[in-house]
């Protein structure tokens, strides 16, 4: 998980997934959409497909590349005790909310 997590650190591979999460995209589309040259886009891309977040297939000429959000299973279980730790914040604000709402009228 850790090379996934680093993966997801750099914010023009967040880019490149956040893309491909909408539709899938050759490296050129995906360079029209980023402020670097399209051998950078390569290389991440490169990263990507090495951990799994994507997957790249041969049309004629082109590749085209799409999202393996299945990759993001283990990232998401990884998560999952934060986001009830989350949750269980939000419901106290909410309960506090409500009071205060009831004490004003």
């Amino acid at each position: 998980m850790d090379e996934l997590l680093q993966a997801l650190a750099d914010p023009s591979r967040r880019t490149v997934l956040e893309i491909l999460r909408s539709q899938p995209a050759t490296a050129g589309e995906l360079a029209a959409a980023l402020p670097i040259a399209r051998p950078g886009v390569s290389r991440h891309l490169r990263v990507l497909r090495e951990v799994g977040l994507v997957d790249v297939r041969q049309d004629a000429q082109r590749r085209i590349y799409t999202l393996r959000p299945e990759a993001l299973v283990e990232v998401d279980q990884w998560l999952e005790p934060y986001r009830a730790l989350w949750q269980n914040r939000l419901d106290a604000l909410h309960t506090e909310i409500a009071r205060g709402k009831k004490e004003r009228k």
